[in-house]
């Protein structure tokens, strides 16, 4: 019988983190290492890539940085065969490279704001999505796919439209994969967190983070430790009955009634 403590051992599997040099997906893979597993970390800056494997190594764990600009198909995979060379398989892939896009008011905003948008937060994931899909089914494995959407898929955000489209629409890329790639033993979720604090996160409007705070069921905004969590389960075994879901995290701030 496997002890309890051991439900979300990691131990041998390895996992890509685009945008995992910062911010969220720094904190899901320092969760990550924390059960066991080792890190790819995808990054455009260099010298951002180098602090967050030294800070992952520092935990005990084994990663490795690797050069990507997401927006640029030939770099992704590029830096997707450096992956498999380096540590020779992946087992779960984290999606979570993105941005703001493209900020201001809906009619102001130009075609190619939302190309631009566009390409940042749907066409980058699809890219990764695929790298790794293939890999797997080259495998005969199984494998997660985790995408970090957000809160604002649900409840929207005057002058980012593009931003709440673009997420909204990761989460209807989930169900979708979910359904086509689930007889090959893939699970494919979607990570929807609320105001976590980030530098950039914290970039914003005092009166915006107060609202946040206020919604919150907690009058909390969340932390970067929040995240490790969530990231762990979805990599693990024990999420393999849970697929093609919008796993929300952001303290109550969507239930919210005022």
């Amino acid at each position: 019988m496997n002890n309890i403590h051991n439900f979300f051992d990691l131990n041998g599997h390895v996992a890509l983190v685009t945008g995992g040099n910062g911010g969220l997906g720094l904190a899901m893979a320092q969760g990550l290492v924390k059960a066991g597993a080792q890190i790819a970390v995808w990054g455009r800056n260099e010298a951002k890539n180098a602090k967050a494997v030294s800070e992952l190594v520092a935990m005990g764990g084994r990663a490795q940085s690797f050069e990507a600009d997401v927006t640029d198909p030939a770099s992704t995979a590029a830096a997707f065969d450096r992956t498999i060379n380096a540590f020779g398989k992946i087992d779960s892939c984290f999606a979570n490279a993105g941005g703001a896009g493209a900020r201001g008011a809906f009619v102001d905003l130009d075609r190619q704001a939302w190309l631009d948008t566009n390409e940042l937060n749907i066409l980058s994931v699809i890219d990764t999505f695929q790298l790794a899909t293939r890999h797997w089914q080259e495998r005969k494995a199984g494998g997660k796919l985790i995408v970090t959407s957000s809160v604002a898929a649900l409840l929207g955000l005057p002058n980012s439209a593009g931003y709440c489209l673009t997420k909204s629409a990761v989460t209807g890329l989930v169900r979708s994969l979910a359904i086509e790639l689930g007889r090959s033993d893939i699970q494919v979720n979607a990570i929807l967190p609320g105001f976590i604090e980030t530098e950039m996160s914290l970039n914003t409007p005092k009166a915006f983070q107060d609202g946040c705070r206020r919604r919150a069921a907690s009058g909390k905004i969340g932390q970067l430790s929040d995240m490790e969590g969530i990231a762990v389960y979805l990599a693990s075994k024990q999420s393999n009955f849970m697929t093609g879901q919008a796993l929300v995290l952001d303290g109550g701030h969507s239930i919210f009634p005022l």
